[in-house]
């Protein structure tokens, strides 16, 4: 049987969902009824603008919140719009039915919608999530319009009479239901509409009801923020004359929240006391952006990047949403890039498109183009920097440099602005873009190159056959070199020093994943660790002959070594390198040692990281080292496995820590050779 009509919806089964599901905070009744008491005012303030009312003398519109833990009640009043009773037969009685988004379209030719926060119609019914009955008192604005008094105790009926409210505007009456009474607490009421309603476009006031937020004080006790209610005469001559004093409603809010200035009116200190009143953190900032945006959306907001103690703070930092000034979430992911949730700061965009709870976003495209123009803001505002303030953008680089890595790292489009922006610290301190890093660079001929001690070294051979096109590739520099750890790798950075070879400093946790993404978007670089291998301008050109015999010198002393570590098929190498205090080095491959760290990465904890092996390790010895020469000439004697372990823990200490075994092993190994010597 064909048939059509409409959905019908009951609200005998609506009102339990509103009650339970509506809202994930049940604290948010707070802002839902505050919110649509701004509204009220901001529309009273338009239809004055507009000729059609005129405002009371001295009119300033503001919200009262009226706490009462004696009857258990709470009050919202506002002096806004008000209702007449066929509105609130259409906008209370008719759930779902939004009057603000009934004024925007009635007055859309007339006047903008800015600043009207509610848009579904439901926000009055998170009322009915902590009450068991609610009362609503209002006056219409409209000439001759009567007052409305309106009752329901959460059930599917309501009573409507006339009221006998005198003032233009609505009070919202809220019987608190007894597991909730803790909303009826002066300081929890103050500390939710702190949370929700800091920024609100109209002026917020909390007070007690008159029972409870008078006092008696005497004459001269008189605070000059409190209201004199009555003067208490004495009983008996000479007592002291006292007075009843009403505590003076508080205001909460900023109505005015710096994000909403244009940036050339606000000071570096109004910045400063922003952050410090928002965020409860007083470290300055190292710096802010102001986001100011009109066109092809609303957007404005201000982030701050922090000053943070990388080794002993969190980095997690607060984003916090609003829309229209009204406070919506922390660090929702949807708007602000991952990356960015490691600052702090306020987003504020009344084009979002929340859903009907207003704690969470729609899924929907113009969220990706927020997202998007806030990493493009932020990228500008660095590279900026960099380019026009490059001294102050050096001096937050070790603080920032977390940040923008782990952008690169999350953001393609974010890493494609920032690349060249990226700055690395060279071993004189000296901070060098990327492409300043891979600047050709002339390889130094060596002809007046002299070692630690002053000693002159043997001149590199250039190859007089090679063309200069082929000189020029060589001299071209696609590989960086970097240090992780200054102290421990500092017998290496010496010899990249003497050797006026460049090497940056990289050392945090995340530089070891932001290198390979680097090497993966940019063809042509490498990172190498300086550890990695031994560089030939490190060590004295040989003759093929010179080579061979080096060669024969290595296979003969890794026999002695791997019989002394008791390690098979070590990899052993004798160089002639031009520092000659150097005896031995140990070198890691770069692709062995970053698979190593993943997999030490990614091991269960209390797993043996040594059963990772040494693959890619390979001992260096040094031809120019008298004591390579002696373990070469007495490899068969009594003593050589003492001088092959010592030698081999020398190499290692050089680029890790030894295990606790193998340092108490060196150490007494050290006190057996000094032994030895003060024997002879």
């Amino acid at each position: 049987m064909a048939k059509k009509g409409s959905l019908s919806i009951n609200s005998e089964n609506i009102f339990p969902i509103i009650k339970k599901w509506l809202y994930s905070d049940h604290d948010i009744f707070f802002r839902e009824l505050i919110s649509n008491g701004c509204d009220a005012i901001t529309k009273l303030k338009k239809i004055n603008m507009m000729g059609e009312y005129d405002f009371p003398e001295g009119y300033k519109g503001r919200i009262d919140v009226i706490v009462n833990s004696t009857d258990k009640t709470l009050k919202f009043i506002d002096n806004g719009i008000g209702m007449t009773e066929e509105e609130v037969e259409e906008y209370i009685n008719q759930i779902a039915f939004s009057g603000a988004t009934d004024f925007i379209e009635k007055y859309k030719d007339k006047a903008n919608d800015d600043q009207i926060i509610g848009h579904f119609g439901l926000g009055f019914y998170s009322a009915f999530m902590v009450a068991k009955e609610v009362h609503i008192d209002t006056l219409s604005y409209k000439e001759g319009a009567k007052p409305v008094h309106w009752e329901c105790d959460g059930g599917t009926e309501f009573s409507m009479t006339e009221g006998t409210r005198d003032k233009v505007g609505t009070e919202i009456t809220l019987f608190v239901n007894d597991d909730v009474l803790e909303f009826c607490n002066i300081y929890k009421a103050k500390e939710v509409i702190e949370k929700y309603c800091s920024f609100m476009p109209t002026e917020i006031y909390v007070s007690e009801a008159p029972d409870k937020g008078t006092q008696i004080i005497k004459l001269d006790e008189k605070l000059d923020t409190d209201v004199v209610v009555e003067t208490i005469t004495p009983e008996k001559e000479g007592d002291d004359i006292k007075l009843k004093i009403e505590k003076r409603p508080e205001l909460l809010n900023e109505t005015n929240p710096l994000w909403t200035r244009h940036p050339n009116e606000c000071t570096p200190e109004d910045y400063k006391k922003f952050y410090r009143d928002v965020f409860r953190d007083y470290k300055e900032p190292l710096f802010w952006i102001h986001l100011n945006m009109d066109y092809p959306f609303n957007l404005k907001g201000i982030l701050y990047f922090p000053k943070i103690n990388m080794e002993y703070e969190s980095i997690e930092g607060t984003i916090k949403l609003y829309n229209n000034q009204v406070f919506i979430a922390d660090n929702i992911k949807e708007v602000i890039p991952e990356f960015l949730m490691l600052l702090k700061g306020v987003i504020d965009c009344p084009d979002l498109p929340l859903n009907v709870s207003r704690s969470a976003l729609q899924n929907d495209g113009f969220v990706k183009k927020i997202s998007d123009y806030i990493t493009k803001k932020v990228a500008d505002k660095l590279s900026g920097m960099c380019k026009t303030e490059k001294e102050e953008y050096e001096k937050y680089w070790e603080d920032i440099s977390p940040f923008i890595k782990y952008g690169c790292l999350k953001d393609d489009k974010f890493c494609e602005k920032m690349t060249d922006y990226i700055l690395f610290k060279n071993l004189d301190g000296k901070y060098m873009t990327l492409p300043e890093c891979l600047e050709v660079k002339p390889i130094d001929t060596e002809e007046n190159a002299t070692d630690e001690n002053g000693e002159k070294v043997e001149a590199e051979v250039v190859d007089d056959n090679k063309t200069d096109e082929d000189q020029d590739e060589e001299k071209k520099e696609k590989t960086i070199y970097y240090v992780t750890d200054e102290q421990q790798q500092s017998q290496y950075i010496n010899m990249f020093k003497q050797a006026k070879m460049e090497a940056v400093v990289l050392k945090h946790n995340i530089d070891q994943p932001f290198i390979s993404q680097l090497e993966a978007k940019n063809e042509g670089i490498k990172f190498k660790r300086i550890d990695a291998d031994i560089e030939d301008t490190l060590m004295n050109k040989t003759s093929k002959k010179a080579q061979e015999e080096l060669d024969k010198q290595a296979e003969e002393l890794k026999g002695v070594f791997e019989k002394a570590l008791k390690k098979k098929d070590m990899k052993v190498s004798v160089k002639k390198l031009k520092n000659k205090k150097i005896a031995s080095m140990i070198t890691l491959s770069e692709e062995s040692r970053r698979m190593q760290d993943m997999m030490k990465m990614y091991s269960m904890p209390g797993m043996d990281t040594s059963m990772f092996g040494s693959e890619g390790e390979t001992l260096v010895l040094n031809a120019n080292h008298p004591l390579v020469d002696y373990l070469s000439a007495h490899k068969e004697d009594d003593d050589a496995k003492m001088f092959a372990e010592q030698l081999y823990d020398l190499a290692k200490l050089q680029q890790a820590p030894l295990s606790s075994e193998e340092m108490t092993q060196f150490v007494q190994r050290s006190n057996d050779i000094l032994l030895k010597l003060t024997e002879k």
